[in-house]
């Protein structure tokens, strides 16, 4: 084979190597695409689709715990001094839920449903009996009365008429009963007056086997950006209990399902109806749960954050004179008017002078900062935690004498942890789906790799065979240049005759003739 073939070989290998990479880049794309392709139109919120019956009734257990401060200084307290409370908890309850009265809508565009909420407790995880233990704390009730008569030239009446009923700023009660709901003599008598209060008030109060209201949810077949995100919740499309259209948007999901392909530049929307509004989230790092990769997601400071600080919050402001600090959100628009304020445990992430104001207040990002652990291919929530903690504005009230030595102060009533993890059996399936799916991704590397080990081989393989035929003509160059005549051979070269031997004109003479043997 001359060089110029063996250059022709290389040249065609070289190419046809390049060929069948970019073929198989070509390829590896394609079928990636057709893999997002096909989980845009899997994960969609609609019958015979694989996401569909595990949000009607999501399979891994959730758990709620609660945490209470007692304060254990409560005179003292009425009488200017700091308070001091200590924690008190968990009190652990299992919470089951599911989608309820479930619907197609609009075409089959949209879904409606119900999400049903439903507590059991368990005594092993919890550090008491819910039913005997007492928790001293502020008595919300009195400070709801005492919040809507603040303005009202009937307030010392309704001041004397707690005095009899022996309401005051702080009260003890059960867990169960702070939880679940009592009787409150304060509000049995105002319920005489006012059709449609309550007699009873709970912190949870007909929560235990209810709904939040219907919540209607794009499907994300259109479009699956918008897999699970809030249309409307009971029948409006934005609040009305704040003071800017921003701060009224209902965005994002119900904290329940994400889309798939998640990215690590998008800022996450939740609706909370607990907390009247949608928040956001950002991304924060990655984490594994259970061998499946995960995007962690958390609420910045800028949530919860002061109108100075994010000027996008002034809508949250109840009014001008009411605007609290960074880390806290009065919510009293949506609680009929009681003076509650939300924040996270412990007053993570808010100013210092609230966790200043209460001796016990120890904020920690590990125990208190609420996230979720999202896996970024399918959107499927592999690990969460929403940590929430409910205060109660004091400060001094016109007319009513207990608090006229009482600071300003936002007082923690408990703090509760919901939190999920996958289990096992949803958690092999991820892994199954995933597996597929890295398998068409990685289709074009191994392509790729293929066509580098064959490159390689190409290579190799015309390297020796350039390397043998050296070796053949240095072998056949070696043996013309030092071979002798043998006596085995027919013909042999020889002068002929003396003339051919001198021949001054033409040199040596060389003839071929038959050599005869002697």
């Amino acid at each position: 084979m001359t060089r110029r073939s063996y250059a022709l070989y290389a040249v065609g290998g070289i190419c046809g190597t390049l060929l069948a990479v970019g073929i198989g880049l070509l390829v590896g794309r394609v079928f990636h695409t057709l893999m997002e392709n096909r989980l845009k139109k899997e994960i969609v919120l609609v019958e015979g689709s694989r996401v569909f019956e595990s949000w009607k009734n999501p399979p891994p257990p959730v758990f709620m715990e609660f945490f209470f401060f007692n304060i254990t200084n409560a005179e003292d307290c009425l009488n200017g001094a700091k308070p001091k409370v200590t924690q008190i908890g968990p009190y652990t309850y299992r919470e089951y839920r599911y989608k309820d009265n479930v619907t197609m809508v609009e075409n089959g565009t949209m879904v409606s449903a119900y999400t049903m909420k439903k507590f059991v407790f368990l005594r092993e995880k919890s550090v008491g009996d819910p039913a005997v233990d007492n928790i001293t704390t502020v008595n919300i009730p009195s400070w709801a009365v005492m919040e809507k008569m603040k303005d009202s030239w009937f307030r010392t009446v309704v001041s004397m008429f707690m005095k009899t009923l022996g309401s005051g700023p702080f009260t003890s009660r059960t867990v169960h009963e702070l939880l679940w709901g009592y009787e409150d003599p304060l509000l049995e008598k105002a319920a005489g007056y006012t059709p449609g209060l309550d007699k009873a008030f709970g912190l949870m109060y007909k929560k235990n086997g209810s709904d939040s209201g219907e919540f209607i949810y794009h499907t994300g077949e259109q479009n699956y950006l918008d897999y699970g995100r809030v249309k409307t919740w009971k029948g409006q499309s934005k609040l009305t209990f704040w003071t800017s259209e921003e701060s009224n948007r209902i965005q994002g999901s119900d904290g329940s399902s994400f889309h798939p392909l998640l990215k690590k530049d998008e800022r996450i929307y939740i609706f909370t109806p607990d907390l009247c509004r949608t928040i956001y989230m950002d991304f924060e790092k990655e984490v594994e749960v259970k061998g499946i990769p995960a995007y962690r997601f958390t609420p910045p400071r800028s949530v919860f954050a002061s109108k100075e600080e994010n000027s996008d919050n002034e809508g949250f402001c109840v009014s001008k004179k009411e605007c609290l600090g960074t880390g806290v959100l009065k919510v009293s628009p949506c609680r009929k008017g009681a003076p509650v304020v939300a924040s996270f445990p412990h007053f993570y992430l808010a100013e210092d002078k609230y966790v200043d104001a209460i001796e016990g207040m120890s904020p920690d990002r590990e125990h208190h900062q609420t996230y979720l652990d999202l896996n970024p291919t399918t959107g499927v929530i592999l690990r969460a935690s929403k940590r929430a903690q409910v205060n109660i504005l004091m400060n001094r009230v016109g007319g009513f004498p207990d608090t006229k030595n009482l600071n300003e102060t936002v007082f923690p009533v408990m703090f509760l942890n919901e939190s999920v993890v996958i289990d096992d059996e949803s958690a092999a399936k991820v892994k199954k789906l995933l597996l597929i799916s890295d398998l068409v991704s990685n289709f074009a590397l191994f392509i790729v790799g293929l066509g580098g080990i064959m490159l390689i081989i190409l290579v190799v393989l015309l390297f020796r065979a350039h390397q043998k035929k050296n070796e053949v003509n240095r072998i056949v160059f070696t043996k013309a240049l030092y071979a002798q005549p043998s006596a085995q051979d027919d013909t042999s070269y020889c002068p002929v005759g003396d003339k051919g031997r001198e021949d001054p004109q033409n040199g040596t003479y060389i003839g071929l003739t038959e050599k005869v043997d002697a």
